[in-house]
């Protein structure tokens, strides 16, 4: 037996409606009033299709998904970059202000849109079934676009991060720069294409004609593609860097910028020769500027006639001097020694090593050479002439 009269009416209500209802949402031309728990709230209404219980529950998840959103964009998303970057930061410091907004809106988006569908499989929905589905696929386009413009700020603050670490070399920011550069350009597409369909265009003969469009430009500019790949092997790869002094068939000099189709090398004289990349790394280089430390070799000609004992003490004083020496490194593989004896000569030879700065080598060679002159002197040594006869 039914207890009160409340409930009989509770059940004639809503106990037949839920009977009745099916489970997608239907028109408003198909409701009945007070067809349903959400059909009107009590209220017999038609707002554009809608009826008034539909439009609160909307408004409800209108505002639960914002509140998802600005938590998103205040709390998770400046964690998720913190772990990627290892540092604490703000969702600002790396897609702006108005980048970590257009996020925060596409997550909200993205739950309005879920929680719209939960909503529709969940209860009876007495809206316009036609005008529902174009919002949400509106919606779900919208929301695709406000993520690739955040991704496209995204690459932009990514790229100035990494070309900023101060412990990137001049190859990685290279890398770093033509990264984002194709980062940018995939955004880009990508765009293109989620406009291209919400305006109603058929993606799959836009994407033959790009297919077709790309092999014969392929074809037109393989060189161009082969010294694109190049640059990209010179970049991974780092057989050297901006500011390197490297040797390639033939060609040496200075690398003042490394592009996507050519090197450009500063020369002894400061004149520019440009190299195709394709060209770079198909040869072999030089890279003079990774050397850990630079060779001196001093070749000494004295008489035939010099004492063999003066040759020894130039030897060992020469040895000594450079092994003394601050400027020298691996001494280990440092000698003087009598290296050869002709019919009229005699052939001391001084192999050494100086740090890596060219100013160095040159300061260290020219002391070499004054305390080999006075050692010879004060050891009554005489420099080889060719030009003279002794009888």
């Amino acid at each position: 037996m039914l207890q009160s009269l409340g409930e009989v009416w509770f059940l004639k209500k809503y106990w037949g409606a839920f009977i009745r209802a099916p489970i997608r949402g239907h028109s408003m031309s198909e409701a009945v009033p007070g067809d349903g728990p959400f059909s009107d709230f009590g209220l017999e209404a038609n707002i554009v299709g809608f009826s008034a219980g539909t439009l609160a529950c909307i408004a409800i998840i209108g505002i639960l998904s914002v509140l998802i959103g600005q938590f998103f964009r205040k709390s998770v998303l400046p964690s998720i970059l913190g772990r990627m970057f290892g540092q604490e930061m703000k969702s600002g410091d790396m897609l702006g202000t108005r980048g970590s907004r257009a996020v925060g809106f596409a997550v909200a988006l993205v739950f309005f849109v879920e929680f719209v569908e939960i909503l529709d499989g969940t209860v009876t929905t007495v809206w316009d079934e036609g005008l529902v589905n174009k919002a949400l696929s509106s919606t779900v386009s919208l929301y695709i676009l406000v993520f690739l413009i955040a991704a496209y700020g995204l690459v932009g603050s990514i790229g100035a991060i990494l070309s900023d670490d101060e412990g990137s070399t001049a190859s990685q920011k290279s890398l770093v720069s033509i990264g984002e550069s194709l980062g940018r350009m995939g955004v880009f597409v990508l765009g293109a294409f989620v406009v291209a369909g919400v305006a109603g265009f058929d993606l799959n003969g836009i994407i033959a004609g790009l297919g077709i469009t790309g092999l014969a430009l392929a074809l037109a500019a393989k060189d161009s593609v082969s010294n694109m790949f190049g640059a990209l092997s010179i970049i991974i790869d780092r057989p050297f860097n901006l500011g390197d002094w490297v040797k390639v068939g033939g060609i040496e000099g200075e690398v003042v910028d490394i592009g996507m189709r050519m090197t450009v090398l500063r020369t002894g004289l400061d004149t520019i020769i440009t190299v195709p990349n394709a060209n770079l790394v198909n040869s072999p280089i030089e890279n003079f500027s990774q050397r850990r430390f630079r060779r001196v070799v001093m070749p000494f000609e004295f008489e035939v006639s010099s004492e063999s004992g003066a040759l020894q003490s130039f030897c060992e004083k020469m040895s000594e001097m450079l092994n003394a020496d601050e400027r020298t490194v691996n001494e280990q593989s440092s000698w003087v020694k009598i290296l050869s004896m002709g019919s009229s000569s005699i052939v001391v030879q001084a192999n050494f090593y100086t740090q890596q700065s060219s100013d160095v080598q040159r300061a260290m060679s020219e002391d070499a050479l004054v305390e080999a002159k006075k050692l010879s002197t004060a050891l009554g040594l005489e420099f080889h002439e060719p030009r003279l006869r002794r009888s």
